[in-house]
């Protein structure tokens, strides 16, 4: 049955989740009390629950009417009354208005102000038809009540975590009876995000969508497994099938530590087993994923359905002094490598250190020149600007900042200014704007506004050639509206709002990193 509502929900754009029986409480851990029951269909909830909850977790558009709000709030987290006079007093409205005729208002409902109804209806009022017993009591985690009645019944709430999911007590359908337009804005907003969430998906079809960077391999030691769809992880199969998302670059990262030899080789030992265990993680979670190394091999794993992990290290203190583990870690299937992380190492000068070397050390000079010969990307997220620009002066292949954002937008040494981002476009390179809160704004949690904002700016400066995404998920990269890899065809969607044409929107999701992939492996060749 779950791969049939599965199945089902593969071939439509949205979810609408009509009236109907009462929820049955003990889908919420409740003891009923039947006494306060009407009919109950336990047969329908526990289709609809399920139903439900899988279309959150697709990222569906939803809207629920009466029971509908009502099967949201069961499905997703949150509680129902089983009879609102019992559980509020009888001070209520009548809230079942028979025997008036269902296309007539009965009592009216405040609406949150800012809330996406109160901007669906351009109006903080609203007067509705009531036909109900049960109510919400108590939204699911990411929805606010979005609309009460005077006695404080909960009459609508909404989701304000990036998914596109309504509900609303009353039923708006009736209205439609009596010639009455009122409510149409409520399924018009249902029509036009089921266009934007069919235009996603074609997208989605024909598009490489890449991730140049996550954190999942810190996970490794808690028991991760790609093919589970975990409660914690931000990346793995199930969210990057709901996302939309081909391939995951995930790195293996190495915290920076002391330099003397035992702790180097402690360093390079850990880059070891981080790296081999992605490998037997992939190798583990079935025929649906493979390890890539090369970005010539994207398009075939496109076409046959499978997702991609690719290979990453942030910071060269895992190569510790010994610069053949440069080819070492290349034939491991490493793409690129961070020259350093919080805390200048042998190789260079961080964004965070104390300008130890005054930018590359001599032996940095000799990795930046290795990585190019063996076709290995330099990735100068987290260096210094005295470091990020000896790099480019000194080599021979475009390169590439995996997960980093705007300074102009948000003041802070990790980001890059705009001088910068220019400069690394004029050198064939790319910028990847990441979703870490602290590089998106000063104050508060960041949103995808915010992350998104950082894409407008670092087009407008290094243009649409240039820049590209790394999320940072699970190495604490998540904003508001795209909390884990099932969220990230939201960035999709917020680029098509944005104006980016369907040609932009394939060079930012993976086009132009590709390209520099590429450009680093074909210089390699030529060597």
């Amino acid at each position: 049955a779950r791969e049939a509502l599965v199945e089902t929900l593969s071939h439509i754009d949205a979810l609408l989740l009509t009236g109907g029986a009462d929820i049955d409480p003990r889908y919420m851990n409740e003891e009923p009390d039947y006494s306060l029951l009407h009919s109950i269909n336990p047969k329908r909830d526990e289709q609809e629950l399920l139903l439900t909850l899988f279309a959150a977790e697709k990222n569906l558009p939803v809207l629920g009417i009466c029971r509908g709000v009502q099967t949201l709030a069961a499905a997703l987290g949150g509680k129902v009354h089983q009879d609102i006079y019992a559980a509020m007093g009888t001070g209520l409205l009548a809230h079942d208005q028979e025997p008036v005729e269902r296309h007539i208002a009965t009592h009216g409902v405040n609406i949150a102000a800012g809330s996406l109804l109160g901007r669906i209806f351009g109006c903080n009022e609203l007067n509705v038809n009531s036909f109900h017993h049960q109510a919400v009591s108590l939204p699911p985690e990411g929805f606010v009540v979005s609309a009460t009645s005077t006695d404080n019944v909960i009459e609508a709430i909404e989701a304000v975590d990036g998914r596109n999911i309504i509900g609303v007590q009353w039923h708006p359908e009736s209205f439609i009876m009596n010639e009455d337009s009122t409510m149409m804005p409520l399924f018009r907003w249902l029509v036009n995000e089921a266009a934007l969430y069919r235009k996603v998906s074609g997208i989605h079809n024909r598009i490489l969508a890449i991730d140049s960077h996550c954190d999942t391999p810190m996970l490794f030691s808690a028991g991760y497994r790609l093919e589970e769809n975990s409660e914690t992880a931000l990346v793995d199969l199930h969210k990057m099938a709901a996302g939309r998302l081909d391939v995951a670059t995930m790195v293996a990262y190495i915290p920076q530590g002391p330099r003397d030899t035992e702790s180097l080789h402690a360093a390079t030992a850990l880059a070891d087993s981080l790296l081999h265990g992605i490998s037997e993680r992939v190798e583990t979670a079935g025929e649906s994923v493979v390890l890539c190394s090369s970005v010539k091999e994207l398009p075939l794993c496109k076409r046959e359905g499978k997702k991609v992990i690719m290979r990453g290290i942030e910071n060269g203190y895992a190569i510790g002094r010994d610069i053949s583990n440069i080819t070492r870690y290349k034939n491991m299937g490493v793409v690129y490598m961070t020259l350093c992380h919080n805390g200048d190492n042998d190789i260079c000068d961080s964004a965070r250190g104390a300008a130890e070397h005054g930018g590359l050390s001599g032996f940095g000079r000799q990795v930046v020149a290795e990585m190019n010969r063996v076709g290995m990307a330099v990735d100068l997220s987290h260096a210094a600007e005295s470091t990020f620009w000896q790099v480019l002066e000194l080599s021979s292949a475009p390169v590439v900042c995996s997960h980093s954002s705007c300074r102009a937008l948000c003041d802070h040494p990790r980001n890059l200014t705009d001088e910068q981002m220019r400069a690394l476009a004029v050198k064939g390179g790319v910028v990847q704007v990441t979703m870490y809160s602290g590089f998106l704004c000063k104050e508060g949690a960041a949103t995808l506004e915010d992350f998104l904002r950082h894409i407008d700016h670092a087009v407008s400066v290094a243009g649409i050639d240039s820049v590209g995404i790394g999320s940072d998920f699970d190495g604490d990269g998540a904003v508001i509206g795209c909390s884990c890899a099932a969220q990230l065809r939201n960035v999709t969607r917020g680029l098509l709002c944005r104006g980016y044409s369907v040609a932009d929107i394939e060079k930012l999701w993976g086009g132009n990193w590709l390209r520099v992939l590429q450009a680093v492996e074909n210089a390699a060749d030529k060597e």
